[in-house]
């Protein structure tokens, strides 16, 4: 195994003086919102919940299969064990859940791309987990290691997102017990921003973390936060190894994890939206509870996935109202908790880039921003509920995270703001376009899209009539072909490559 190098934050200096001379493209800060957010629920509401979470937890409880040692971790806190039912006494869950902390730094290999989770904060990520990617050219296809990459250098290039993301999409074309390596690889290399683990094995994530040690420093990773990945619950009421496995490696190593249940109302929790929110209560609390067991102290986000079912096709179904009232719902119960919230995304059941598309897209963006929501993955490129990766979605919905942005900033109250000036200015039956104001605050005023058309309709039609996603694949075009690769210290790039080379040439390929 390669040794890791002993370096500062950051990568040390020559990471520094290489990050200093590097092609650069402008990333906006994480969110901070400066605006109130939501809540549906009245308090008697949440405490009915709660009350009843408890009740599941105590008398229903939840599985953990596959996993003595993490019964065994159960038992000497004081749940009751039958067979791989994990009973837990009223109040427990939630008092192991109050050594999590209520916000956490993810550190990226640029410290100008760090960003805070939890608090005020919203850290945009990109779409998460589909095998098939799509683009206007090709159509709807398997993904491949160079389809990942393309778009590790469009989440680089967008200026809107935060971060770099996890699985933006399967790459099959490389063998199931490999393709992390390279994924991480590109994290790693292609983009400066913060990035997710593999979560898919084990071994697979502690593979993660020896290469996040090349790349930072073993104490450097030790001490702080530089990966933050998904572990989701099998809903209802479900740990499997596997995923259980991976947090193990993450929290014994000070990397923070989103437990998230997988729900889909109707078919893993019940149609209504409180009983919903119960069961997601009360795996939330035994998932966050059982990394607290594993290392108190461990980052934790509180996830939330929950969309409804289609009763008609039994296909899920995106943007609607209940998703949105359970997101409000959970960011709750998040925040009395004391804890980051992950929900939201520009989830979608379409099959295109189209109006459908938009329209539950933007509804989830939108009750995300309201609701609380601190880490965001699926930001930008889901389509086809989370089966499709798209290349033009993703510039589109990554222009529009710029409107996130501007929404929570709020509003101005100062005496520029109030243009008193303008007003006197101009006068009755005046106009503002050649106001001293208006001069002044013309460039920063409004938010203006980078990718929609604006002009008058003759332009528009002697320019070809685009629609939107002819713009999007002309922007996708333009974005790779002006893509510089940020810089990295070299023998930390030659470090990660005999890493991985190494890892691969230690196990035959595997498909399943």
């Amino acid at each position: 195994m390669v040794e890791a190098k002993r370096r500062t934050r950051g990568g040390g200096g020559a990471a520094r003086r290489a990050a200093r001379s590097a092609v650069s493209f402008e990333t906006a800060r994480y969110i901070e919102r400066n605006i109130p957010n939501y809540d549906i629920l009245t308090d008697e509401a949440l405490e009915i919940i709660e009350t009843n979470a408890e009740t599941v937890l105590a008398e229903i409880g939840v599985n953990f299969a596959n996993n003595p040692p993490a019964l065994d971790l159960w038992r000497a806190a004081g749940a009751e064990i039958e067979g791989e039912r994990v009973r837990i006494p009223r109040g427990l869950a939630r008092k192991l859940c109050e050594t999590a902390p209520a916000s956490f730094t993810q550190h990226a290999r640029n410290p100008e791309r760090n960003v805070v989770i939890g608090g005020k904060s919203l850290v945009l990520a990109p779409v998460y987990g589909p095998p098939f990617v799509r683009d206007a050219e090709s159509g709807r296809r398997y993904a491949t290691i160079e389809d990942f990459r393309n778009f590790v250098r469009l989440g680089y290039m967008s200026k809107w997102l935060h971060h770099s993301g996890g699985t933006i999409c399967e790459p099959t074309d490389i063998p199931v017990n490999k393709r992390h390596l390279d994924m991480l690889h590109a994290h790693m290399t292609l983009s400066d921003k913060p990035f997710m683990g593999s979560v898919t094995e084990p071994s697979r994530a502690q593979d993660a973390v020896d290469m996040c040690e090349i790349l930072f420093g073993r104490d450097f990773v030790q001490e702080n936060t530089v990966m933050t990945s998904l572990i989701n619950i099998n809903s209802p009421m479900t740990f499997d190894d596997v995923m259980m496995g991976a947090l193990e490696v993450y929290a014994r190593n000070n990397q923070a994890c989103v437990i998230s249940p997988f729900v889909v109302g109707g078919a893993m929790a019940p149609v209504s939206v409180m009983g919903t929110l119960t069961q997601v209560l009360a795996e939330v609390q035994a998932g966050i509870a059982y990394s607290q067991l594993v290392r108190p102290g461990a980052p934790v986000v509180f996830g939330a996935f929950v969309t409804s079912i289609d009763m008609n096709s039994g296909a899920p179904t995106f943007g609607t109202a209940e998703a949105s009232q359970i997101l409000y719902g959970a960011g709750q119960l998040a925040r009395r908790m004391n804890l980051p919230f992950r929900s939201g995304g520009a989830l979608c059941g379409s099959k295109l880039p189209d109006a459908q598309a938009a329209y539950e897209s933007g509804n989830t963006l939108n009750a995300a921003l309201l609701g609380g929501v601190n880490f965001m993955l699926h930001a930008c490129g889901w389509l086809e509920g989370g089966l499709v990766a798209s290349f033009e979605k993703f510039v589109m919905d990554a222009d529009q995270l710029g409107v996130l942005h501007k929404l929570a900033a709020g509003v101005a109250v100062d005496a520029n703001a109030q243009a008193m000036d303008a007003i006197s200015e101009v006068g009755p039956g005046g106009h503002y376009l050649g106001c001293a104001h208006t001069q002044a605050n013309f460039k920063e005023a409004f938010w203006r899209s980078d990718l929609f058309d604006y002009k008058p309709f003759e332009t528009w039609d002697e320019e070809g009539a685009r629609d939107t996603q002819t713009l999007a694949t002309n922007r996708v075009a333009a974005l790779l072909d002006s893509y510089r690769q940020p810089a990295l210290d070299p023998d930390v790039a030659a470090a990660l490559d005999a890493f991985v080379a190494e890892r691969k040439a230690s196990m035959p390929d595997a498909f399943v």
